[in-house]
């Protein structure tokens, strides 16, 4: 298998290659801080599309900062929205054979009753953020590019997911990295948002054996959560990392660190996935967890 990958410099994308050089496949990366398109860039977008001729394009460029949404409104549906349209776009202009990964994310679900739990595939789109509404109109995009085009389109709905290298603006990392600077400077106290959301979390190594097999066996059209199918709430993560660390400390609300609206449960069906394809999360939460903080850890003693 032939296949591109958007936003290959990013966390998942670099795990996405990784997995998918080692499973034998033959990989084209792009990304805008190495030098690839812009997601705006239609003209730029065709160009690559068509010099690089991939079986499966996995589009994972975009902007993933939720709490950065709120401020930058625009720019969020320029990268998700548009850039999705553009990726859309670029390979039908090549050969609508070539499938088309779309990853957007679990907060297009929105606010959901807890007797809504787990959601499947065909709960509806309620998104809070700015960046969840510019997620929804990606997958709306992606739908219509399979309905109106006939285009191999597969659209991934991607619960939260974590592992070592992630951004310490994504919740796990931030508190992996706090407690990791706390150890060397013998702080005693460790900030945190919101305890009481809970988030259905996965690791990133088992996430893009999900896309990979996506690609391979997904049905063209169809939209599938990649989720582990239970929910932990951040009060839990916290408490577990934690445990893992080398010196005491204990937890602190920051109001700083409270988004607008934060949606309390978050929590995904998998039986579609496994179905389609077999997959299911084989690393557990408290493997993700140790060997983040491990990395944050090194990451501080590298930068001594």
């Amino acid at each position: 298998m032939k296949a591109l990958v958007t936003g290959a410099g990013g966390f998942v994308g670099k795990y996405l290659i990784r997995h998918l050089e080692e499973s034998g496949d033959d990989v084209v990366q792009t990304d805008i801080i190495s030098g690839g398109p812009d997601l705006s860039d239609l003209d730029g977008f065709t160009e690559l599309i068509h010099d690089a001729a991939p079986d499966v394009i996995f589009h994972l460029a975009g902007q993933a900062d939720v709490g950065r949404s709120w401020d930058h409104v625009a720019e969020t549906f320029k990268s998700n929205t548009e850039g999705t349209l553009n990726v859309l776009m670029a390979s039908r202009s090549l050969n609508s054979a070539t499938r088309v990964i779309t990853v957007t994310s679990a907060d297009i679900y929105g606010v959901v009753d807890s007797n809504q739990l787990p959601l499947d595939e065909n709960a509806p789109l309620r998104p809070v953020s700015p960046y969840s509404a510019s997620k929804a109109a990606a997958d709306l995009l992606a739908l219509q590019a399979y309905l109106g085009h006939d285009q191999e389109v597969i659209r991934i709905r991607a619960f939260n997911h974590l592992g070592p290298g992630q951004s310490e603006k994504f919740v796990c990392s931030a508190l992996a990295a706090r407690i990791a600077h706390n150890e060397i400077n013998e702080v005693s106290e460790l900030s945190i948002g919101n305890l009481s959301a809970r988030r259905d979390f996965t690791d990133v190594r088992d996430v893009v054996r999900a896309y990979r097999l996506l690609a391979l066996h997904g049905k063209a059209g169809e939209s599938y959560n990649v989720c582990s199918g239970s929910s932990t709430s951040i009060e839990v993560v916290a408490e577990k990392l934690l445990s893992l660390s080398q010196s005491p400390m204990k937890l602190v609300v920051d109001s700083s660190l409270l988004r607008p609206i934060d949606l309390p449960d978050l929590c995904g069906n998998p039986s579609k996935i496994r179905k389609d394809t077999g997959w299911s999360p084989e690393i557990p939460l408290d493997q993700t967890l140790s060997d983040l903080l491990e990395y944050w850890r090194l990451q501080l003693s590298l930068a001594e």
